[in-house]
């Protein structure tokens, strides 16, 4: 599967099948604070990621008005 990153924007490759909870546990990522999106849709931290699969890992952003 690709893995696209950003902040730095970078591009990783993975075997599948894989959990997005692995996927994020072998980049030391934080699940609460990231988005993970596989071809254009949100997926939860239990779904099985595939060979072929492009996925993209967003970090979360917050903020508020003042």
């Amino acid at each position: 599967m690709e893995v696209e990153l950003r902040n730095p924007r970078r591009i990783m490759e993975f075997d599948g099948p894989m959990a997005v909870t692995a996927l994020l546990t072998r980049l030391s990522l934080n699940r609460e604070s990231v988005l993970v999106i596989r071809d254009g849709t949100l997926v939860p931290g239990d779904a099985m990621l595939a060979d072929g699969d492009h996925v993209e890992i967003r970090s979360v952003i917050s903020g508020g008005s003042q």
